[in-house]
């Protein structure tokens, strides 16, 4: 083991501390999809922000601690929940009376206010990808509407259907 594993493994830093919880979950072995994923989530209805570098700066912390502790890969993913509704108008954007009148629409299915992008989600998902870039860090972007129309979640969906008394009694009480 080398003297910088060593030294982390007795860090009481809270990206170590985590990263030793994870390792211990997963008992030093590979995941079946052969790599260990950290994730962030960005809601696209506004501009990245301080929170977002906030989140993404965190978690790729504890990626890099993660890192250092273990020989298993792994993958960030900055997930854009880019099919949410638009609940208000942002103050900060051009044509708000336009925008006004989506209100509750998915974030992709929206006019670009801006006009510089096919709809208002894509064009907050370019800022945030530039965001990112901007700061260096090392990720794959993914979009929500593109993964349901992907079928990615096809499976799980399914799943819930074909589970959803179980899942509403977890659900409902909470």
């Amino acid at each position: 083991m080398s003297k910088v594993r060593d030294l982390a493994q007795e860090s009481n830093a809270w990206p170590f501390a985590e990263a030793r919880k994870l390792l211990k979950r997963l008992g030093d072995k590979t995941p079946e999809k052969g790599f260990v994923l950290f994730e962030t989530g960005y809601g696209p209805s506004g501009l990245p922000h301080i929170g977002t570098f906030g989140e993404v700066a965190r978690t790729t912390m504890v990626r890099r601690a993660f890192e250092i502790l273990s020989n298993l890969p792994t993958r960030l993913f900055a997930f854009s929940d880019d099919m949410d509704g638009l609940r208000k108008v942002p103050d900060n954007i051009p044509n708000k009376k336009m925008m006004a009148g989506h209100l509750g629409k998915p974030l992709t299915s929206i006019p670009d206010p801006f006009g510089t992008h096919e709809n208002f989600g894509d064009h907050n998902n370019a800022r945030l990808k530039a965001f990112l870039d901007e700061f260096g860090f090392e990720y794959e972007f993914k979009s929500s509407t593109a993964a349901y129309k992907g079928g990615e979640f096809d499976d799980t969906l399914l799943g819930i259907l074909h589970n959803y008394e179980k899942v509403t009694n977890v659900i409902l009480p909470t």
